[in-house]
């Protein structure tokens, strides 16, 4: 006698092979968004608060890592590894508006702070700021890096002491620039990741580190 299979068997078979792959499906999403709200992400630079640093429409690596391990959606560390230092350049959620910003953090914990002309003064010694042939440079804990005063030097602020927990951060384009001379220092809750390079700039690939 020839063998018969039961519609029943037959009909099972698509559903099985639907339910892996949804759960294959689901489990995939819920990777790739542990990764990039825990892990790392990139980011669409899109006004030139931090020029020359970086310029709108660049993009950059952002390490979710350098600070701690965070819960998704929210401002919780799992475990936090490093505390932001002076020069880091940071994304953070803007205590405004909530959008998203690029700044570099500029004065730490423990700091007293005040900004004259765009210029930054630490415990009241003036950070200093070396002009070169293409504009200026200016040192703090993490190296050289650029910062411009085409558009003048910015509202003036301080002096500040920065109390546990929070920052100063600013943009490297001091006259031109929403930053925390405006809406005051920042909870280290609000940032949420290190700017590590920019990995594509006028849509070519590239790497150039922050």
């Amino acid at each position: 006698m020839s063998q018969t299979h039961s519609p029943t068997s037959r009909s099972s078979r698509p559903s099985s092979v639907a339910k892996r792959f949804i759960i294959s499906l689901g489990v995939t999403i819920m990777l790739v968004f542990t990764v990039r709200t825990s892990l790392a992400d990139h980011y669409l630079v899109p006004t030139g608060s931090m020029e020359p640093t970086v310029v709108p429409g660049d993009r950059i690596f952002v390490s979710k890592l350098s600070y701690g391990v965070r819960l998704p959606l929210t401002s919780s560390d799992l475990a936090e590894f490093s505390d932001p230092v002076r020069g880091d350049v940071v994304v953070l959620t803007s205590p405004v508006d909530g959008v998203t910003l690029v700044k570099r953090v500029v004065a730490v914990p423990g700091d007293t702070v005040a900004v004259r002309d765009g210029r930054l003064l630490l415990d009241g010694a003036a950070v200093p700021v070396t002009p070169t042939s293409s504009g200026w440079i200016e040192h703090l804990d993490t190296g050289p890096h650029p910062v411009s005063f085409a558009h003048g030097g910015g509202p003036d602020f301080g002096p500040t002491f920065i109390p546990a927990e929070h920052y100063l951060v600013m943009g490297d384009n001091r006259g031109n620039s929403l930053d925390g001379r405006r809406f005051g220092l920042v909870h280290r809750d609000v940032i949420f990741g290190e700017a590590l390079g920019v990995f594509m700039s006028d849509g070519d690939f590239e790497w150039r580190d922050l």
